[in-house]
């Protein structure tokens, strides 16, 4: 097919560009209003507390939902979650062929297998470096570096020119889990000429490089071999070569390894699966902890976040069944802090102190190296694959202006910034946004998705911030007050301000006694908004709060004769 025939290449961002997080990518190829589509990546991105209840938030796909007809799959480019931790959520509304790389069809099966419907998708296995169609496109995997085994970068070529899309990746020269990234691949794709450059941008604002994996062994040997008591690693559960770092730190101290948190077991059970980990002794189940010498102990924690469920914040509150930290231990946290979890996160660090456990962070020690590639690293990745647009993705807008600044500054002819939405037209003719779809976010909110910015989520915002009332008017087939006014406060009053309680008692009475005859014999609602905004009135002057009001209001028939 020739280039005239084909129509357009367009990317669109569902999620991911202009954030951190949650990312949902799609290509499209043909005429418009008729492409054929293929998305890349599935992800979520996680509450950090702003929205009561809600743990888990997913980039809402109705735009490609209406359009599934024309959906020729979904290619992962790694295991992380937000990649591909929305899958288990969203595939039923999509219900399109699944390809990845042996390691994350590892982590998706396990995910799915806690849904109803595991056995329908069908899920294409693809070797690392492997080429593959999905509709009109031609796909190939090339391996980079990142913090999880198989990161990789896909290449996809089209009649109108070839994207590189990039996934999280960095340049690591040794990876300790996994290839080094395959430079020369990157480089035979440059001469072969790349239309656009997709790519991550989280960490564009360091300078030099991310480092290598292996420069941590010998600091985390260190830091462990100065520790007289127990030691704990806080880590992402899905860092691999981590787990492996820390082994071979414990192993040198002649500490056993004990995994806490249900997640860095399916991690490891996967990793051993694909053959990774093999010289790594195997872990001890937190079963055994209790039973190991406080100085032949190495505890690998989830909960580097803060996350309040996680191992760490069960083991620093005293409420893990199994794992116990005292006076004198040390807690290692072996991550970065993602943007939004620094409350938590130093709630955490406070909770630990305060019991005489020593805490170390990156701040302190040299103890984490990014999974992502610094400015070095980004114009490296410009110099080898030599594109005509660099399309910014994975960050905030901050980072994805910054990214198009360098990209310029390393010679790339065009580059386009663009938040979730943007339809951008890499070919044929001058790239540019030739408009918007529509974008969401969905809270995963018990066995449901609901939206972020539906009644639900905001009614239990403004009750959690500002408490809430319900306020019972009972009035008789004349439209009297049949009983006094009745008042539940919720999250709003102290025990004891009773006088606050009958003032919007009394605020709800003059408000109906306030109507006309006719409005309170007949019209319910008036009644009912009356009442909501005198008793609301009410708590705004006496608290200087805005609570959620709920008017319940009944009729009953006169208590007079015939």
């Amino acid at each position: 097919m020739s280039p005239d025939q084909t129509g357009e290449l367009v990317f669109v961002a569902l999620g991911g560009a202009g954030e951190i997080g949650m990312n949902l990518n799609l290509y499209g190829l043909g005429p418009a209003g008729e492409e054929t589509w293929v998305m890349v990546d599935l992800g979520v991105t996680f509450g950090a507390g702003q929205e009561p209840g809600v743990d888990v938030i997913l980039p809402d796909p109705g735009f490609i939902v209406g359009h599934r007809d024309r959906l020729a799959g979904l290619v992962l480019t790694h295991a992380h979650e937000d990649h591909l931790g929305a899958v288990p959520y969203l595939w039923q509304r999509l219900q399109c062929p699944i390809y990845a790389t042996p390691f994350t069809i590892s982590i998706l099966k396990r995910k799915l297998a806690e849904t109803g419907f595991a056995d329908q998708v069908e899920i294409i296995e693809v070797p690392l470096g492997g080429r593959f169609t999905v509709g009109p496109f031609d796909m190939e995997l090339i391996t980079l570096t990142h913090s999880i085994p198989e990161p990789n970068a896909i290449a996809i070529r089209t009649p109108l020119g070839t994207v590189l899309h990039t996934g999280d990746w960095k340049f690591d020269p040794d990876p300790v889990v996994g290839d080094t990234a395959d430079v020369e691949a990157l480089k035979r794709l440059g001469d072969e000429g790349v239309l656009a450059l997709v790519c991550d941008s989280t960490n564009v604002f360091n300078p030099g490089e991310s480092g290598s994996e292996a420069d941590l062994l010998k600091s985390l040997t260190g830091l462990i071999a100065d520790a007289e008591g127990r030691v704990a690693v806080a880590c992402f559960a899905s860092n691999v070569a981590r787990l492996e770092t820390i082994a071979m730190a414990a192993q040198a101290n002649g500490r056993d390894v004990v995994l806490a948190g249900r997640s860095l077991v399916r991690i490891n059970d996967a990793a051993r699966e694909n053959g990774y980990l093999a010289d790594v002794p195997a872990f001890l189940d937190e079963e055994d902890a209790g039973h190991l010498p406080d100085d032949k102990a190495v505890i690998v924690c989830t909960g580097s976040q803060g996350e309040p469920r996680a191992a760490l914040w069960r083991i620093a509150n005293e409420e893990h069944s199994n794992v116990t930290l005292g006076k004198g231990d040390l807690v290692i946290f072996s991550s970065r802090i993602i943007p939004g979890n620094e409350a938590s996160i130093a709630r955490l660090h406070n909770q630990l102190v305060r019991r005489g456990i020593r805490v170390i962070d990156a701040t302190d020690h040299f103890v984490h190296v990014s999974g992502h590639p610094a400015r070095d690293e980004l114009a490296r990745m410009y110099q080898l694959s030599r594109p005509k647009l660099a399309v910014p993705v994975h960050g905030e807008l901050r980072h994805l202006r910054e990214h198009a600044r360098l990209a310029l500054e390393c010679q790339v002819p065009a580059a386009i910034a663009a938040e979730n939405g943007a339809m951008i037209r890499l070919g044929p003719g001058k790239p540019k946004i030739t408009g918007t779809v529509p974008v969401g976010r969905l809270a995963a909110d018990g066995n449901r998705l609901v939206p972020m910015d539906g009644e639900l989520i905001r009614g239990r915002t403004r009750t959690v911030y500002n408490g809430a009332a319900v306020v019972t008017v009972v009035l008789d087939d004349s439209g009297g007050l049949a009983a006094e006014p009745e008042l539940s406060a919720i999250a709003l009053l102290e025990s004891g301000e009773d006088s606050i309680a009958d003032e919007a008692k009394e605020a709800a009475r003059a408000a109906v006694e306030g109507l006309k005859k006719k409005k309170k014999r007949d019209d319910d609602e008036t009644v009912r908004e009356a009442v909501r905004i005198a008793v609301r009135r009410s708590f705004r002057k006496s608290l200087d709060k805005n609570p959620v009001i709920t008017v319940h209001l009944f009729r009953v028939g006169s208590k007079e004769g015939p």
